[in-house]
Order: structure tokens, then C-alpha cells, then sequence
């Protein structure tokens, strides 16, 4: 029994190695992607085209608040640089965040709680990718959650609306 003690001791030190460095990884991508989301914000706060649009990926899909906006990168650029180039950004504060990492640490997914002068708390949500450039946001999905107390007076709201176009 002695005999097996040490390679199993070997075996299960070596396990554990790994499991640890797997896990400082995913902590350095955690803080790395939360870095990138923070700078997301700040950028459209800044009204910053260029470091806002870098940090999305070149496939990356934006979608917005109304149920018609899904905006590849170069679309939602088209929407959002008029308002940049006047120096008119937007503030989402972020007030909670929860970051994942999957894939072998090549895919991530988020969801934060927001909170913006114009439309209160909101949430963003969205998947990354780690790219030769770093961790890039491949889409964003900006929504405004609806407390379930009003979710069907708001949903008849929103028939009436959609009905009157």
C-alpha cells in the first residue's frame, strides 16, 4: 500500500496544479474582461468612436431596447458616430456583474445591472471572444427589464403601439 502512496500523492499535486492555474486563468480573464466591459462604458460616456467600435469584435451584433434594433458592427457604427462626432454619449453605469468563462477560456458570456439617467436600471448582456487582440465583445444586448408587476399592462401597452404603426 506504502508503495502507491507517493505516485498518488504525485498524481493528485499534479491535479491540483492545473486545476489551480485553471482557475488563476479564469480569474485573470474575468478581471481582463471586466476591464474591457468598464471601458465599453466609459467610451460611450466619452462619446469615443474609435475606442468603443475597437472594442467589438468584427463580427459583432448589437442589440438595442426596441425589438427592431439588431445592428451588425458596421450598422450600429452608422447609428452611433453622428451622435459621437457632436460629443453626445451615453452613461450605463454598471452596478452588478457576473462574468463567465467557457470554452477553454476562449469564450465568455456576461450579464450586468445598469443604471442610466434616461432610462433607469437596464441590463447588459453578451458573449466575448478572446481574440490575437484580446477579449472582444462579439455581441451586446442592452435591455430594460420589466418588473413582473407591470409586465401585462406594459405588454398591452406595447400591442396598442405596435397596432397604431
Amino acid at each position: 500500500m506504502r508503495k502507491y502512496s507517493l505516485p498518488v500523492f504525485v498524481a493528485i499535486c499534479a491535479l491540483m496544479a492545473g486545476l489551480l492555474s485553471v482557475t488563476t486563468l479564469a480569474a485573470n480573464d474575468k478581471q481582463t474582461i471586466d476591464n474591457v466591459l468598464n471601458r465599453f462604458h466609459q467610451a460611450a460616456a466619452d462619446a469615443q468612436a474609435k475606442p468603443y467600435f475597437n472594442l467589438l469584435s468584427q463580427d459583432a451584433i448589437f442589440l438595442g431596447t426596441d425589438a427592431t434594433e439588431r445592428w451588425s458592427k458596421e450598422e450600429f457604427k452608422a447609428f452611433v458616430v453622428p451622435y459621437f462626432s457632436q460629443g453626445k454619449g451615453w452613461l450605463y453605469t454598471p452596478v452588478e456583474r457576473n462574468i463567465s468563462v467557457v470554452k477553454q477560456g476562449q469564450v465568455a458570456f456576461f450579464d450586468e445591472i445598469l443604471f442610466s439617467e434616461s432610462y433607469g436600471t437596464c441590463r447588459g448582456s453578451g458573449l466575448l471572444v478572446k481574440t490575437e487582440q484580446g477579449w472582444k465583445i462579439s455581441q451586446y444586448n442592452l435591455s430594460i427589464p420589466m418588473p413582473n408587476g407591470l409586465a401585462k399592462a406594459l405588454v398591452k401597452q406595447i400591442k396598442a403601439f405596435e397596432q397604431s404603426k
